[in-house]
This record gives C-alpha cells, structure tokens and sequence, in this order.
C-alpha cells in the first residue's frame, strides 16, 4: 500500500506533462488553437500569426480629396460669395465653370493643368479650340464649351467701355481701346479708332482683313468712313500675327500717305498703333508722324 502511495504520486506529478501536447518545431503558429470550456467545446479561437508568414498590406492608391469635402473658406462656390471674387485664383475660377473634375481629379486640380498648358496665360487659354480643351480627361464637349463662352465674354467685356467714349490722351489709352479686338488675330486686320473734338472714342471699325504676313489697306474707305460719322481725329491700328512690333516699309509708307490726306481733309491723325501679344510700337511715340 505504502509503495502504491508512492507511485500514485509518481504519476500525479508526470501526468500534466504526458497530457499536454507539446508544440513540435515544424507546426506552424498559425494552427495552435486554445479550446476553452468545459466537454471540449470551443469557446474561444486564438490564432497566432507568424511574423516570418505576415502578408505585407496591399498599398492602394490615394483618392483625390472632392471639393465637398473641403472647409467651407477652400471651396471654390463658397469662397467667392464670402470672400469676393478677387479672392479667386484662376484656376478655381474655371473649377466653378466646369463644375467637376474626374474620380481621380478635383475640378480645381484639373483647371491648373489646364491653366499650365497655356502657360497660365488667359490669353493663351483662350486661342485654345474645342479639341484641344477635349483632350483633358474630364473635359468634355459641354464643359469646353463653357470655358471657351466664358473667356469670350471676358474679352468682349473689355469693349463695352466704348459706351463711356474712353479719351485717348496717349498711346497707352489706345493700344488698350483697340487691344482686345486684335491682339489674339492668327492674320491681319486693320482697324480706326474714330475719335471727337475731344478725343473721345466714338467708334472703332475695322477697314481691311488680310493674311498672316499682311493686309491691303485703301485710304478712300477709311475717309470714307471717318466723313460719314463723322470723326474729327482718327488712330490707325492694325496687329502683328508674328509678335514682332517692328514697323515694316509698307507700315511707314501708308502712314505717311493717310497723314496728308487726313491733313487736307482736315482730319488729324494722332497715331498708328502696331500691336501684338508682346505689346505695341506707337509712330507717335518715336517720332514718326
């Protein structure tokens, strides 16, 4: 009895070792299970992943934040009724007239590339065609439309001070009277500014339409027009496709020629204005009327 005591204990010892299943070197982790409860039911499922066996999280790519979910002062809508209109960069300006970008684009980040396309130039932008503003993804037929509506009605704008009768005190006063009709021109024109006694633009009208090196220009319609009105002191202008503000032989010898008739028909020509993207060279300025 003494002895069976003895090897009772014996087992009582070695017992939870021999019942315990010990976790071989080559069994994965991940498989162990603890099984918690009482008649083997599983109440409770642990798996411990192996570091070595971790997959690696699949990187995705970042979504473009919307315009909705800007702050109230960023968005483009709001910031203009609160802050002004001047408060607007170009850009967000033409993000209001499109409306929306693309999933993957704001419409404010879209109307930058579009604006560095033309080299951030509004001018530049607006020589830009139908196909050209198409080839933007997220800009399609309608919204190349209104971009291109918007920057003409821009430029028209810069006429309607024609209804003040802007006064020419200088070569600055016309070059900006008659810039925003000629300036962007792929060819030539040649247009008057029709002037009164006190210099005050009453008219603007165009003479002659020519080609990318020249336009012909006939005195007889241009007195024609200024005894109709009529206009006691004209300016000549006509653009430069090429940029270059150079006057040309050509340019010197009709300014010559429009000067005296102008003076028999008592009708003073103050000016020839040449104008380009680059700006403008004034006869009068240098001397040369």
């Amino acid at each position: 009895m003494k002895h069976l005591n003895k090897l009772n204990q014996l087992l009582d010892k070695l017992e939870p070792e021999s019942l315990t299943e010990k976790t071989s070197k080559s069994e994965k982790l991940s498989e162990r299970k603890i099984i918690i409860g009482k008649d083997n039911k599983v109440e409770n499922k642990i798996q411990i992943e192996n570091s070595a066996e971790t997959k690696p999280e699949t990187e995705t790519q970042k979504k473009h934040i919307s315009i909705k979910d800007w702050s109230e002062d960023d968005k483009p809508r709001e910031k203009l009724a609160t802050k002004g209109k001047s408060a607007l960069s170009n850009a967000e300006l033409i993000a209001i007239l499109i409306g929306s970008g693309s999933r993957s684009e704001s419409a404010v980040s879209l109307s930058k590339r579009i604006l560095q396309s033309a080299d951030n130039n509004l001018n530049e932008l607006g020589k830009m065609s139908l196909d050209e503003l198409m080839k933007f993804k997220g800009i399609g037929e309608a919204k190349a439309i209104t971009i291109t509506a918007a920057l003409e009605l821009g430029r028209r704008r810069q006429l309607s001070d024609i209804k003040d009768k802007p006064q020419i005190r200088s070569s600055r006063d016309a070059y900006d009277a008659i810039a925003p009709l000629v300036m962007d021109l792929q060819h030539e024109e040649f247009w008057i500014l029709m002037l009164n006694r006190a210099n005050k633009v009453v008219k603007r009208v165009k003479i002659s339409l020519g080609g990318v090196a020249g336009t012909v220009v006939d005195a007889k319609i241009i007195f024609k027009k200024a005894l109709e009105l009529p206009a006691s002191a004209l300016v000549l202008c006509h653009n430069h496709p090429s940029g270059n503000l150079r006057p040309s032989g050509a340019d010197i010898e009709i300014t010559k020629k429009i000067k005296a008739a102008g003076e028999l028909l008592d009708i003073n020509i103050l000016d020839h204005l040449i104008v380009s993207e680059m700006g403008y060279f004034s006869f009068a300025d240098e001397g040369m009327m």
